[in-house]
């Protein structure tokens, strides 16, 4: 029950506010627009990613049963927002965490090495990002 209190809260309230993040030119915040697989409605999340050469590294921080996640599994691409470019990512590959956390600057990475245990990998499928 409490760590739901905390999801319900980052969604009305931290995500709101790390949304503007990932529109300026600084830190790990991306905003990743998916499909619902069920409904077929248009979703918004805020996520943590960084670039790992062709890819992004998205830190799934409530781990892998999160709907965003599902939808990114069952779509064939979708976009991401991050630092005010959008690019059009492929489907998520699940990475082990000594893979993932070298593609997050130092200062995050004791952080994430504690608590995230879930790290995926998307391949940007459009050769560069595109301002919105």
């Amino acid at each position: 029950m409490f760590p739901n209190r905390i999801r319900t809260f980052n969604k009305h309230f931290t995500n709101p506010l790390l949304r503007r993040f990932a529109t300026s030119s600084r830190g790990p915040f991306a905003v990743l627009s998916h499909v619902g697989r069920r409904s077929g409605k248009s979703y918004e999340t805020t996520i943590m990613v960084w670039p790992m050469n062709d890819s992004f590294v998205i830190a799934l921080t409530y781990g892998d049963a999160v709907d965003w996640y599902r939808n990114l599994q069952a779509a064939e691409h979708s976009t991401l927002l991050w630092h005010g470019r959008v690019y059009t990512v492929g489907k998520p590959e699940p990475i082990d965490v000594k893979t993932a956390l070298p593609a997050f600057p130092l200062a995050f990475r004791p952080i994430l090495r504690r608590t995230v245990q879930h790290f995926v990998r998307v391949k940007v499928l459009a050769p560069e990002g595109v301002k919105p």
